[in-house]
Formats: structure tokens, C-alpha cells, sequence
């Protein structure tokens, strides 16, 4: 597991890909708290606190699964994970 800073990310975008992930994907505040994005609470207060009119302005998300790390920076950087 890696740390994976995203930048301009649509929230609902990271929140679906957090449900579709093989394994656990983890959103770490500034703070340093690590908070399981699959869990619906934490997406209420990821939603409340680090998110601006549904974007992320910059966040680090860990992916416990490298399959998943890999589709993320994907959609990070071109806006979808499939392959090309």
C-alpha cells in the first residue's frame, strides 16, 4: 500500500470507485486520521470536510490492492480506468 494524491477529483467519482474496489481504499486527512471510504459514514464526513461543491480539491487515498491503486490513477488522470 501507497499513498496516492489526487488533485481535482470528483467526489461521487471517488466515492464509486471506492465501491467497486477489490480491496479497502482509505481517504488520510490532514490531520493524519485514516478513514475507510467503502464505510458510509466516512463518506458523510469526507463529504462535509474535505470536499468543495463535490470536488477534491487535493487528497491522499491509499488502496490496500495494487489492481485498484493502479485503476485510481487512472481516473485521476484521464477521468476513467479503462485501459487504452
Amino acid at each position: 500500500m501507497s499513498d496516492l494524491i489526487i488533485h481535482n477529483f470528483d467526489f461521487n467519482k471517488l466515492i464509486e470507485f471506492a465501491s467497486t474496489a477489490k480491496g479497502e481504499v482509505f481517504l488520510k486527512t490532514a490531520d493524519g486520521d485514516v478513514l475507510n471510504l467503502k464505510s458510509r459514514l466516512t463518506q458523510l464526513l469526507a463529504l462535509s470536510g474535505a470536499v468543495d461543491w463535490g470536488h477534491v480539491g487535493e487528497a491522499t487515498v491509499i488502496c490496500s490492492e495494487q489492481e485498484d491503486e493502479t485503476r485510481l490513477f487512472r481516473l485521476n488522470l484521464y477521468g476513467n480506468d479503462e485501459h487504452k
